[in-house]
């Protein structure tokens, strides 16, 4: 396997819908709405993001070589376009792709996810998650990072079961978390995304707010946004049924 060269499921038939995971998940991040969506008449796409998961990547990498290995990942399995999903660093992920390789991107579904860059605040977080990741380790970082992610009221059963989820290779924590630091900010390119695109924001995301998802589908010409009650930043892993109601409410009209 290349460098560049994505592992991926691939299941159900109809139109294509491409999954972008977070950070610091893989492919696994999709399971819980993947039957839904294939049920609903879709075919599903869910690959491992470059150093994730299955994904080998020798090399560091930015947002937009994601996007670039997503876009190869589309050519070699012959879909021309797809509506593209991608929850929080994969909506990083998707931005790249509206602005690099459009004719690829039918629709769009920005989830939990932001187009502002990091702010010096941010950026400062990033220092001391690298810090953390170098001298304590993985385990230590993702521990710390998981209340972060989920609503206070989110149910222990979830909690553990995303916590499991998150284990990914020393050398690819610290590869994204600089990508993450380093990402191009998508704010001016906004009103040039010419599909359909529907934005979601989880009530209780303190990470990428209600109020930010809700201004970036002010931004884009064909965008929506719907606010999915008492979930946090992981609103696939939270509330997969609203999740999925959302998605294919917006795809099917």
């Amino acid at each position: 396997m290349s460098s560049r060269n994505l592992a991926y499921d691939d299941n159900g038939s109809g139109t294509p819908l491409v999954l972008l995971h977070a950070f610091p998940f893989d492919r696994r991040f999709w399971d819980g709405v993947t039957p839904s969506l294939v049920s609903a008449g879709f075919r599903v796409i869910a690959p491992d993001l470059l150093g994730f998961g299955k994904s080998a990547c020798e090399t560091t990498w930015s947002i937009d070589d994601q996007a670039d290995a997503v876009a190869k990942l589309m050519e070699s399995i012959k879909i021309p376009n797809a509506a593209i999903l991608g929850l929080s660093m994969g909506g990083y992920v998707a931005l790249s792709l509206a602005a690099n390789y459009p004719k690829q991107v039918s629709s769009l579904i920005l989830a939990d996810t932001k187009a502002a860059p990091d702010s010096p605040q941010a950026r400062q977080g990033r220092a001391e998650a690298i810090d953390v990741v170098s001298t304590q380790g993985v385990a230590a970082f993702c521990d710390g990072m998981l209340p972060k992610l989920v609503a206070p009221n989110t149910s222990e059963n979830i909690s553990k079961a995303t916590r499991t989820l998150m284990n990914q290779p020393q050398s690819t924590i610290l590869t994204a978390l600089a990508a993450l630091r380093d990402r191009a900010d998508r704010r001016p390119g906004l009103s040039a995304i010419a599909v359909p695109t529907l934005v979601l924001g989880g009530e209780f995301d303190a990470i990428s707010t209600p109020q930010e998802g809700a201004e970036i589908a002010a931004a884009i010409p064909q965008g929506c946004f719907v606010q999915l009650p008492g979930v946090g930043h992981l609103s696939n892993l939270e509330s997969p049924a609203a999740f999925v109601q959302a998605i294919v409410t917006f795809l099917k009209n």
